[in-house]
């Protein structure tokens, strides 16, 4: 602990100074001396102390005015001030103006060495709560948004929601960037520093999804060769966000409904019941309010997932937020690639502002990634992007304009099934129909 901390000395009685310094040398510290006031904060400006011994009475710059410069100057620092007994008051009114504590001479050096010891462990502690809160601000996914943007509402609700632990519900199209919502709610909560777990609910079949969900125990079911814990006991203390939590059956959401009223899981298979204490966080990009009405989702589970709703509007909505983020995937993307990339045309930037985006922010995101691979320099044009230049189909048939459009979408979505039929707004197997129906294969 020693060897990481810097003490500077502060006395202008020079046996103090040089014996002090030798002491916590021997003990592993850092150490640098200074005479006056004047001298240490020289040395400061030079390189900064982490604990300060400060002399409260010294000519010119006295101990007083040392520690609330300090404090100006470095507001980490500790400051230890060490006082006669007469002016033990005085170090009193330090200890209100942000010093650490106090020592008063003449003192046994092992006192003092215990007194440092313990503002070297704060210090430590300090250190190491600043580094993991820049991990973690640096770790938080950015909402790339112009001012004005119908995104303001959408932060503003998240900034209320997460230092609480209600249930949300994130709502909107698919590739409007629900997941991360959920990972802005999770990183901004009191529950940061535990885990996010991510189930997508949509590819996953009931058994499957509830295995993963809520474990299983050996011998469960043909091929559970042993135990292992869900995702739901994975999350304690956490965060589980459940993605497209419209696709659950509706026999797991029974399951899980009475794991939100009884903060417990019971493994499938088993018979002990585990507590678990995490928040719910859930999106879909599905009408869940239709879906109840076709009874095809329970209203008892919906009312309890959504306590807050969050609607993300499409990207179509917000067309002022996509040269923003035009910029940010192509910085992301040229980064990754090592590529250099002046930016776009004009045309192509009006074509992206003006196109419609049926798969929102992750087709933007798709489509600036394949420009970027197919572009060899300069700037990024329309021939980038075949979408925005592609003619219309001689037969104008109604057949033929919705074979044309899922063609589209599906290579906007980098032939991705499940994020084509989202964008289309059918399911897998309507999707699965009109590729079949139309011939349309994925190119080799």
């Amino acid at each position: 602990m020693g060897s990481a901390v810097r003490m500077l000395i502060v006395d202008d009685e020079r046996h103090v100074r040089t014996s002090l310094a030798a002491w916590f040398r021997d003990e592993g510290f850092d150490v640098e001396t200074a005479a006056s006031g004047k001298e240490a904060l020289l040395q400061l400006g030079d390189r900064a102390a982490d604990i300060l011994l400060v002399d409260i009475k010294m000519p010119g710059m006295d101990g007083i005015e040392l520690q609330q410069r300090v404090r100006k100057l470095a507001p980490d620092a500790t400051v230890i001030i060490m006082t006669a007994h007469a002016a033990v008051e005085t170090a009193i009114q330090a200890l209100k103006d942000g010093a650490y504590d106090y020592i008063t001479k003449p003192f046994d050096p092992e006192d003092v060495s215990r007194l440092v010891r313990k503002a070297a462990e704060r210090y430590s502690l300090l250190s190491e709560n600043r580094t993991l809160r820049e991990r973690l601000e640096a770790a938080e996914p950015r909402l790339v948004a112009s001012k004005g943007s119908p995104m303001d509402a959408v932060v503003e609700q998240i900034n209320q929601v997460a230092v609480t632990d209600t249930s949300v519900l994130i709502t909107g199209e698919s590739g409007t960037g629900k997941e991360i919502i959920a990972r802005l709610i999770h990183a901004r909560s009191q529950r940061r520093f535990g885990p996010m777990v991510v189930v997508n609910c949509g590819a996953l079949n009931e058994g499957v999804l509830e295995s993963e969900l809520f474990g299983h125990e050996k011998g469960a079911f043909t091929g559970a060769a042993g135990r292992r814990r869900g995702k739901i006991e994975l999350a304690n203390e956490g965060t589980l966000f459940l993605d497209e939590v419209g696709d659950i059956p509706a026999k797991v959401q029974v399951d899980l409904l009475r794991v939100l009223q009884e903060k417990s899981v019971v493994r499938v298979g088993g018979n002990m019941s585990l507590s678990v204490d995490f928040r719910l966080v859930a999106a879909t990009h599905r009408d869940l309010e239709a879906e109840m009405q076709q009874e095809r989702f329970r209203q008892d589970f919906y009312f309890r997932i959504n306590v807050l709703n969050i609607e993300v509007p499409a990207l179509r909505d917000r067309p002022a937020d996509i040269p923003l983020l035009a910029e940010h995937f192509l910085q992301q993307f040229t980064q990754q690639m090592n590529r250099r990339i002046a930016g776009f045309t004009d045309e192509a930037l009006g074509g992206l502002c003006s196109y419609r985006w049926p798969g929102n922010v992750r087709e933007l995101q798709n489509a600036i990634e394949r420009g970027v691979v197919l572009c060899r320099g300069g700037k990024l044009g329309v021939q980038h992007f075949p979408f925005l230049s592609a003619p219309a189909p001689d037969d104008q048939s109604l057949s033929s304009m919705e074979a044309a459009h899922v063609r589209r979408v599906l290579a906007a979505q980098g032939y991705n099934i499940s994020h084509t039929a989202a964008a289309l707004g059918i399911d897998r197997a309507t999707l699965y129909a009109k590729l079949k129906k139309y011939k349309i294969e994925r190119p080799t």
